[in-house]
């Protein structure tokens, strides 16, 4: 564990935060700031028209499905870890990852739908793995890509989830935790049987909803602590770049921690740079690149820009009222001691939106593994994939927390690399 946590320590607090604030700000430039046209991707993304024969993704649930994936406990959990290990000035780097790795995700996202190729039964398929195998001719790095897949999927959609499911059933309604583990898998077991389709229908469902949900609860409490907002934007902003009266070592220090955990977590909660929204995007039915590029990063802005920030601001705010609380939480119930606060439901608003998007996590992240399984093994074995992913679920219910996300940070390395050679080979392809 400690070995891990070392490794992840130097990783996530030099190269490859070099290599993914590089990316993003590169494309940023590169597209002449893209994220200019975020409202055009989401009314792209609103303004669906159900074609009943279609046999890809809608717009609409292509953006949800998407969402489903990144839009869980990186939210929630994840951001309150980010602000317990790297202080206040997490939420800014993970909101800046956000904006900036808007770009990246319109960049992965539009070569993975205009380059799309056969797989084994002869569909056009599209994703990281098959521009890399048929685009780029590297089927080594299509394969690691897709390796690295099934284990994010195992890891980042699995444990983390059913873990924080476990963890908040068992603090609001006092459920034991196999138990609570043993009727997620269930759940979403029966789901994922059914097929792609019901993967969208209930991505469709559940996570505006949600999103709507937890958003409101976040507003309510920022309303009634109104008076510790603007302390709370004033210490995120000066954490986040080490202004501190105690010393330029410590303050350099904090700021090392602030950078690691924040633009970590924000990698985490929207995948930017992972390639993973291009697997969703490349199975659309939309066949304009450009369009589908821009509902895709539309996912990433509610993801990160929107919900990250409000939570963030939701957490430092709660630091600031009640210090004498912070630090008898653990890193992942913070959230859910502020949504405490709030003076009615509190707890079980918070409850529902973590076990509903970890459910939608589930989801979408058995999609993203499935993909990749399905490329290395050509559609053999899925019924064994689906069986070791319902087993995962149980399994990262009752795994430690803390084990958890620096398996998930050590992980995203292998997604990190070969999206990474994609996106710098592929860079003129991009428009």
């Amino acid at each position: 564990m400690s070995i891990l946590h070392m490794v992840n320590q130097f990783l996530w607090s030099g190269p490859l935060l070099i290599l993914l604030m590089g990316i993003h700000i590169y494309y940023t430039y590169s597209l002449h700031f893209v994220q200019k046209h975020i409202f055009k991707g989401i009314r792209l993304s609103l303004g669906d028209k159900k074609e009943d024969n279609r046999s890809g993704f809608s717009r609409f649930g292509s953006l949800t499905t998407t969402l489903a994936a990144t839009l869980g406990t990186g939210n929630i959990v994840g951001i309150s870890t980010a602000v317990f290990l790297g202080g206040p000035g997490a939420v800014f780097w993970c909101w800046l990852t956000g904006v900036f790795g808007m770009a990246t995700t319109y960049a992965e996202t539009f070569l993975c739908t205009k380059y799309r190729f056969p797989d084994y039964q002869n569909v056009v398929q599209g994703g990281p793995m098959y521009v890399l195998a048929h685009l780029l001719q590297k089927k080594s790095m299509a394969v690691l890509y897709s390796i690295a897949l099934c284990l994010s999927a195992f890891f980042i959609g699995c444990t983390t989830q059913s873990n924080a499911i476990s963890d908040t059933c068992q603090q609001v309604f006092g459920t034991f935790p196999p138990v609570t583990s043993i009727l997620t898998a269930f759940i979403v077991g029966i789901i994922l049987i059914q097929g792609k389709h019901w993967i969208e229908k209930f991505t469709m469902a559940v996570v505006p909803t949600m999103a709507i949900f937890f958003f409101g609860g976040c507003i309510l409490y920022l309303i009634l602590h109104s008076d510790y907002l603007f302390p709370a934007l004033s210490q995120i902003m000066s954490s986040a770049f080490g202004l501190s009266q105690i010393g330029g070592g410590i303050a350099g220090f904090t700021l090392g921690k602030a950078v690691r955990y924040g633009v970590a977590r924000g990698l985490f909660t929207n995948e930017a740079g992972l390639g993973t929204a291009g697997l969703v995007a490349g199975s659309s039915s939309e066949d304009n690149a450009g369009n589908q590029a821009l509902i895709s990063m539309s996912a990433s802005f509610w993801d990160t820009v929107v919900l990250c920030a409000v939570t963030g601001l939701v957490l430092v705010a709660f630091q600031l009222e009640f210090p004498q609380e912070w630090y008898l939480y653990s890193a992942g119930s913070l959230t859910a001691a502020a949504f405490s606060k709030l003076p009615f439901f509190g707890d079980e608003i918070l409850a529902i939106a973590i076990i509903s998007f970890a459910l939608a996590t589930l989801v979408g992240w058995s999609y993203y593994g499935r993909q990749g399984f399905s490329f290395l093994f050509r559609g053999k074995g899925e019924f064994f994939y689906l069986s070791f992913y319902i087993l995962m679920i149980f399994i990262g219910g009752v795994l430690p927390l803390t084990l958890v996300w620096e398996m998930t940070d050590f992980i995203n390395l292998f997604l990190f690399i070969p999206a990474f050679y994609m996106l710098v080979r592929c860079r003129n392809k991009i428009f």
